[in-house]
């Protein structure tokens, strides 16, 4: 299959060409048909696999196909939990848009309102948006949702969690009830997709590889270790591996900034984000990382909500997640566009209930190997009923592996595959180390 046979507008395939994408990803062959077809649409699929273009394209092509309302209200409303996701979906956008005459902008918090207000003053076909810079506008009048004929939400299972659910209904109030809804996300928990279903009409559903949550390409390890020792794990893990560049996650925002200023004191450049982090200083930092000014990003769950680094070898879970489901989105930072990835995790004997959310949902045990020197005090404990429990022998606990031989992520030689159109920027951007617990309000201006 070919985007061409999806029969989407002579621009859009020009656009795509240029980009050398010539087939779908799987979520993309699925996805297209039923947005192009005008239904609702869930669409589900593991992080990097296309999820942008499977809704971006055919949205473009409606809006290429049908004419607009001649005061440049947006006819697309596109919701996104981050500012970093918002700024790389409306590039991605703009991209595919190229020979279009569509105007694509994005609105978030951290940001001057001013150009935000000269830019829907002026005209906005595609308006991408974080739900509390939406509200933010819609109040102020500045922002006019009554001619959106589709709404699109990307990352949906963080936009529809206890969180964000409030704005939400606020901002659905003044979308008109006669629209199309499209819902993307690489997990969906049953509670969410009940509420989803609860303003969608008739919603096709599309998942891809759901037997397995996360990539088959990244490789899981856990390393047991007390919680007071895993700045000096990270340490001597990041020392052994000199070249590759690293996203490192935590779980609170003052945890990533000091873990951070830690690396530096250690020889190791680093760089945080997080959302008490201004636009311009989450855009450095980013443009930091991705220009190999350093080798570390240490950063809370929301803060990188879709990251695209290309080639990302390692991801480190500094501290677990509190919520199972953030794990699949950390991870699916690597392992991404047909390479291979490591997902390492240190995990101290208080956060074995989390190891064990974790290895539900993902259907397997992970691997657990003590690095030595490192051993915890006592063991993980994470139930008999969990998956890859071990029962407990020797003193020292869970300790299986604790001399097989890492495996190092090795990525592939020669020739490049074929590039899949994906959320991911084609330029620049510009103690515990996040997203609180559950039911928290985040800050508008967090996203």
């Amino acid at each position: 299959m070919t985007f061409e046979s999806l029969g989407l507008a002579p621009a859009l395939l020009r656009a795509l060409s240029e980009q050398n994408y010539i087939n779908p990803t799987p979520i993309q062959a699925e996805a297209i048909p039923l947005a192009l077809a005008g239904h609702d649409l869930l669409g589900g699929a593991q992080t990097g696999t296309g999820k942008t273009a499977a809704f971006g394209l055919p949205l473009l092509h409606r809006l290429a196909t049908t004419p607009g309302n001649s005061q440049r209200k947006p006819r697309v409303l596109i919701l996104a939990p981050t500012r970093e996701l918002a700024l790389q979906v409306s590039d991605s956008l703009r991209g595919y848009a190229k020979y279009l005459r569509l105007n694509v902008h994005a609105i978030f918090g951290g940001a001057g309102m001013g150009p935000q207000l000269d830019a829907l003053r002026r005209g906005v076909d595609v308006l991408v948006a974080t739900p509390g810079r939406l509200i933010d506008h819609l109040e102020r009048g500045s922002a006019k949702l009554d001619a959106v004929e589709v709404l699109v939400m990307d990352e949906a299972d963080r936009m529809l969690d206890m969180g964000f659910l409030p704005a939400i209904k606020r901002i659905l109030g003044r979308l008109p009830p006669q629209r199309q809804t499209l819902l993307f996300s690489a997990t969906f928990e049953a509670q969410i997709k009940q509420l989803a279903l609860e303003f969608m009409r008739n919603p096709q559903q599309v998942q891809i590889a759901s037997n397995s949550v996360v990539a088959d390409a990244i490789t899981h390890r856990v390393h047991p270790v007390d919680g007071g020792r895993k700045r000096d794990l990270l340490i001597q893990i990041l020392a052994s591996r000199p070249n590759d560049q690293v996203i490192v996650f935590g779980r609170t925002k003052h945890g990533c900034n000091r873990l951070s200023e830690q690396l530096e004191e250690a020889g190791l450049k680093s760089v945080a984000i997080h959302g008490n982090k201004s636009q311009a200083q989450r855009q450095k930092a980013l443009r930091d990382f991705k220009a190999n000014k350093a080798r570390v990003l240490v950063a809370t769950d929301v803060a990188a909500r879709g990251l695209d680094i290309p080639s990302l070898p390692l991801v480190i879970n500094f501290d677990l997640p509190m919520v199972a489901e953030d794990y699949v989105h950390r991870i699916g930072r690597t392992g991404r566009n047909g390479l291979t990835g490591e997902a390492l995790s240190l995990v101290s004997p208080d956060e074995g209930g989390l190891l064990r959310q974790i290895q539900r949902i993902l259907k397997d045990d992970i691997e657990m190997v003590t690095v030595a020197g490192f051993e915890p005090s006592r063991p993980i404990r994470m139930g008999s009923d969990a998956p890859g429990a071990r029962r407990p022998g020797a003193p020292g606990g869970n300790r299986a592996g604790a001399n097989a031989p890492r495996k190092p992520a090795h990525r592939p030689h020669g020739k490049p595959p074929a590039r899949h159109a994906h959320a991911g920027p084609k330029q620049h951007r510009g103690g515990g180390a996040g997203a609180g617990q559950p039911g928290q309000r985040r800050d508008r201006n967090a996203g």
